[in-house]
């Protein structure tokens, strides 16, 4: 097996399905001088399942908990003529990973960096979904906060492209309820659960639908929610209404009016005006 070059490759891992990772990534692993993973577990036991040895190397950690230095001493290890392997958990490297540092520190240091590629979630997703794929916006984990959440659903409102976010499977409902509220419940989406794993599933449906079915039933595992882009057309009195009444339930008149105006570019009088009448009818 040719030897490495010095320097640092990352390293595309399966999402779910052992046999997915590419002979390249195994020759990476199996000859790179120093291994380092965001998780040192999962890259042993995708070794251990491809019968790569650590031949006495160590696996060090990478992730956002890591002490101060860790990237300067990989930094300096490549700079003496090493070659280093990195993996993150799952998938491709430093996509929504903390990978990121270590790359940005490589590249501000000239240090050689390549890619041995792999699976990716995003684009499995984005394959499996039903949803446009020519253009696509991914936004990783959205903020775990509603307020925060909120916020930044609403600035993708006018994106023109499907909206690509990961999700923990305890948040998915309310993440949802956010999505109907901010950018509409007709808009079209896509649940995919543990892909390519034994139990993967895609669940498509409207914000709303699937608001209310995660609302009513709980779920598991690794999941990517998939988001339609918006129809900028001007909306009508009926869902002017439906809008304001979800965004009522969650917040106050004046938080519900500034999102609703936003979220449907619309004077946000014209919008006060339909919250004051929909409070009058419920008196």
């Amino acid at each position: 097996m040719q030897k490495l070059a010095p320097g640092i490759t990352f390293v595309g891992v399966p999402i779910g399905t052992a046999r997915d990772i590419t002979l390249r990534a195994l020759d990476v692993l199996a000859s790179a001088d120093m291994l380092v993973a965001e998780d040192t577990r999962s890259l042993l036991k995708l070794m251990d399942i491809h019968g790569i040895s650590l031949d006495g190397r160590k696996i060090s950690a990478l992730h956002d908990h890591s002490p101060a230095g860790a990237v300067e001493r990989l930094i300096t290890a490549a700079q003496g003529g090493k070659s280093i392997a990195y993996a993150s958990e799952a998938g491709m490297p430093l996509i929504a990973d903390p990978g990121f540092e270590l790359s940005r520190a490589a590249a501000a240091a000239g240090v050689a960096v390549t890619c041995a590629p792999g699976p990716s979630a995003v684009l499995t997703a984005l394959t499996l979904g039903g949803l446009p794929t020519d253009a696509f916006n991914f936004t990783g984990f959205l903020p775990s906060t509603k307020a925060a959440r909120l916020t930044a659903l609403e600035g993708l409102r006018d994106v023109r492209a499907t909206l690509v976010f990961y999700e923990s499977a305890r948040r998915v409902g309310v993440m949802l309820k956010d999505v109907q509220t901010a950018l509409g419940g007709e808009r079209r989406v896509a649940v995919c659960r543990e892909l390519t794993k034994k139990f993967e599933e895609i669940r498509r449906g409207t914000a709303a639908e699937l608001a209310e079915y995660y609302a009513e039933n709980k779920t598991k595992g690794e999941i990517v929610v998939l988001v339609d882009r918006g129809d900028l057309e001007t909306i009508n009195s009926d869902d002017l209404e439906v809008a304001l009444k979800a965004a009522l339930e969650e917040l106050s008149m004046r938080d519900a009016v500034d999102l609703v105006a936003k979220a449907h570019a619309l004077p946000r009088r014209q919008v006060y005006q339909a919250a004051l009448e929909l409070s009058s009818n419920k008196d």
